[in-house]
């Protein structure tokens, strides 16, 4: 199953409506590099408020979304994350520093359009 990448003025939004499979995950890793490049947004949200499990492989392919993302000129910010999945994280080892967050979509939008617009 693909997750869906909508465009909106020079950023990219993705809701996560599906708990995330090694397949899902590395095609949706593919899809976004491939919409950023094709693009040239500046900015992605990704909102995980419906993701309520991640494991160690999803978190690393989450995390490099983020890195090989900013590769191509574009900030990542996630938004939504549950208690379970912050607590999976830390369970795992799995730091993301680095890595912006918000508690929603809307505010996920405008922290993206501060850091990226002043």
């Amino acid at each position: 199953m693909r997750i869906p990448i909508l465009k909106l003025g020079n950023y990219l939004l993705v809701s996560i409506q599906i708990e995330l499979d090694d397949k899902t995950a590395v095609q949706f890793q593919q899809d976004l590099l491939n919409m950023i490049h094709k693009t040239g947004s500046t900015g992605v949200v990704i909102d995980l408020t419906s993701v309520q499990m991640i494991d160690s492989y999803i978190a690393r392919v989450l995390g490099d979304v983020v890195k090989m993302s900013e590769l191509l000129g574009c900030e990542v910010i996630f938004t939504g994350i549950q208690p379970a999945v912050s607590i999976t994280l830390i369970d795992l080892g799995i730091g993301f520093r680095n890595i912006k967050t918000a508690m929603n979509l809307e505010q996920g939008l405008e922290k993206l359009k501060q850091s990226l617009e002043g």
